[in-house]
């Protein structure tokens, strides 16, 4: 009994010595600022690309999953219907979301053909980094568009984008609520719905 307890403790003891399992470094400014510069810059590429619109649609969806925790904003948009939602149902629903959200963005982001954008600073905020950057027409003043960045899923992603004031994920789980509410609280017929919406 005794040799047993002794192993207990010195395997509890060296346990205790080895280092904590994590991420190799946590989310720095630099970071936060490269990840969003590359955003913007793949972003910019299509929109001035001169491609159809469901090619560039296309592409923003592969943007949308290269460079965002879809998984955190599909869930949050959700709201509490996740807690009762299956596995099944919010993969589903995380696929026909990103879809969605490609689409509706994308659209938005078509307005600004032409224009130029550049990534000005940073700060720190409760989750990572809110990162400004200046949209720019000719001729016209610049206007913000802010860029949540957090590495909480143990990778360096977007979670939200703030575009003169109005946050994506705060707006999108109004929408979908209201859809579900609709949809009498069904999730599969949301994301039968969201297949098709933009």
């Amino acid at each position: 009994m005794q040799t047993n307890t002794f192993t207990r403790r010195a395997i509890m003891a060296m346990l205790a010595s080895l280092p904590l399992a994590g991420p190799a470094s946590a989310l720095s400014q630099q970071d936060a600022e490269s990840l969003i510069g590359k955003l913007t810059d793949d972003i910019f590429k299509v929109i001035n690309s001169g491609k159809s619109e469901s090619a560039m649609f296309r592409d923003f969806e592969r943007i949308f999953v290269k460079y965002a925790d879809v998984p955190v904003i599909a869930r949050s948009s959700l709201g509490v219907a996740r807690r009762s939602a299956s596995k099944s149902e919010l993969s589903a629903y995380t696929k026909a979301f990103q879809g969605y959200v490609s689409r509706k963005y994308g659209k938005r982001f078509r307005e600004f053909i032409g224009a130029t954008i550049e990534v000005t600073k940073s700060q720190k905020s409760k989750r990572g980094y809110l990162v400004d950057s200046n949209v720019t027409f000719k001729g016209k003043r610049p206007f913000l568009v802010q860029w949540q960045v957090s590495d909480a899923s143990g990778r360096d992603r977007m979670f939200d984008i703030i575009i003169e004031g109005i946050s994506m994920l705060r707006l999108e789980r109004e929408e979908i609520g209201a859809m579900l509410d609709r949809r009498g609280g069904d999730i599969g017929k949301l994301i039968a719905h969201l297949k098709k919406a933009s």
